[in-house]
């Protein structure tokens, strides 16, 4: 009965550790372990089968539900103001040269540090469209290629 309090205390202990980050489910794997290895030591299995039963099923919870989680969890992803300005158009200050490296255009207001995407040179005052953002650098082409 002893091997019972301490699983249902470590449960419990799991369960406040969840409900302290509910977002991330990191030990309520444990918590459902425990509960297995709680059951059995209600009827009577040894310690050493207790121990293989919460490690078995903790793990097996984890490896088994993760991914599901993950993906449902992670559905809410908050956009940057880099992200907007992919698809942007505008227009080339600098010379727009990868082999230099050389490149500004001015985005919405505000000049980035520009590459080409196709990797051909891009002369001043072309009309560029925003491929993607790779760190303070915007990759470019022209806007009438789109």
């Amino acid at each position: 009965m002893s091997n019972t309090l301490i699983w249902v205390a470590l449960m419990v202990a799991f369960l406040i550790a969840e409900a302290a980050c509910p977002i991330h489910l990191i030990s309520i794997w444990f918590a459902a372990g425990s509960l297995v290895a709680a059951a059995a030591a209600l009827l009577g299995a040894q310690l050493w089968l207790q121990i293989t039963l919460f490690v078995i099923v903790s793990l097996a919870l984890l490896a088994a539900l993760w991914p599901f989680v993950k993906r449902v969890l992670n559905t809410h992803l908050t956009p940057t103001n880099v992200d907007s300005v992919v698809g942007t158009t505008g227009y080339v200050l600098e010379e727009v040269d990868n082999q230099l490296p050389s490149g500004r255009v001015k985005l919405g207001g505000m000049e980035w540090t520009a590459r080409s995407e196709t990797g051909n040179n891009i002369p001043v005052g072309t009309l560029v469209k925003v491929v993607h953002i790779e760190g303070v650098r915007a990759f470019v082409v022209p806007a009438e290629n789109n």
